[in-house]
């Protein structure tokens, strides 16, 4: 599907997020700031909210502002079916894209080669019938010019109805836990296809929120070791050849940017499975 365009935001996740702006105090965020509810009233109310004045997104404290645009169908319901954040195919019904770049090639989004991957953002837009609000997981990347947030899934109808366009919207990054649409099925973690006993890189589906780390131990050392981010795909974590080929048990324990820690307890050779899923088995929404 065609994709229309996107969303915009940015928080501070410590050095997960350090490539993020202060673009909220610029002349151009300034100008943004104060002509982007020219054309809405103090309740959201607006006259001609698909044709918001495309210009870059501007960051603020824990979200951002700009344009709200759309890549779903607005008379159904789909699921994502894949995305930068390389899920696959999932049951979320309630996803987006989010910006990459602040200024054109810049990478100053919170996007950050896929780090925000999984969070969920609350938007706000300015309708015909005033504000109103969705959350969604973000599963996508939206490298496009003046992209903001770009809805997929139901949000696309939630916000805009039939007149689908660019409308202008504020966001800010919330828990996932206890939203609905937003899960698409239990926890797990995969291993992706072409793992082996000399390399395997993994990551969390459904996760609670986006991943801030994953730490592994061995059964026969007594300390955890922090895995590092992948360069083979966004959204990934590599695991060590000392792991992959130990004859142990291992503990993957993954910490997120709210919630408590989730861990799982598998034999380090499961980690060489390529395309294997392995779910949380203890409820903890």
């Amino acid at each position: 599907m065609r994709r229309v365009l996107g969303l915009g935001l940015c928080i501070a996740w410590g050095a997960l997020l350090l490539g993020c702006g202060e673009s909220s105090s610029s002349a151009e965020g300034e100008a943004l700031s104060s002509s982007s509810i020219s054309n809405a009233d103090s309740l959201g109310v607006c006259t001609s909210c698909d044709s918001y004045t495309a210009a870059p997104p501007v960051l603020t404290e824990n979200g951002g502002k700009g344009s709200v645009t759309t890549y779903g169908s607005v008379t159904a319901k789909e699921t994502s079916q894949g995305g930068a954040c390389n899920y696959g195919e999932t049951n979320i019904q309630y996803y987006a894209a989010i910006h990459v770049n602040v200024e054109s090639g810049d990478g100053k989004g919170p996007w950050q080669n896929g780090l925000a991957c999984g969070s969920c953002v609350r938007v706000k837009a300015s309708t015909p019938e005033g504000y109103k609000t969705v959350t969604v997981r973000i599963t996508d990347k939206c490298p496009d010019e003046n992209c903001g947030i770009d809805l997929g899934g139901a949000p696309a109808y939630d916000i805009m109805g039939m007149q689908v366009g660019r409308y202008y919207g504020e966001w800010e990054f919330v828990s996932c836990e206890g939203v609905d649409g937003v899960f698409g099925d239990t926890t797990a973690i995969f291993v992706k296809e072409g793992a082996s006993a000399y390399w395997s890189i993994i990551q969390v589906r459904n996760p609670k929120d986006a991943v801030e780390s994953i730490s592994v131990k061995l059964s026969s050392e007594n300390s955890e070791q922090k895995l590092s981010y992948a360069t083979e795909a966004e959204n990934f974590w590599t695991v060590p050849q000392s792991v992959l080929q130990s004859n142990d048990s291992v503990q993957i324990t993954v910490n997120y940017r709210t919630g408590t820690p989730d861990s799982w307890n598998l034999a380090a050779s499961d980690l060489t499975l390529g395309e294997s899923l392995f779910f949380f088995t203890t409820k903890t929404r």
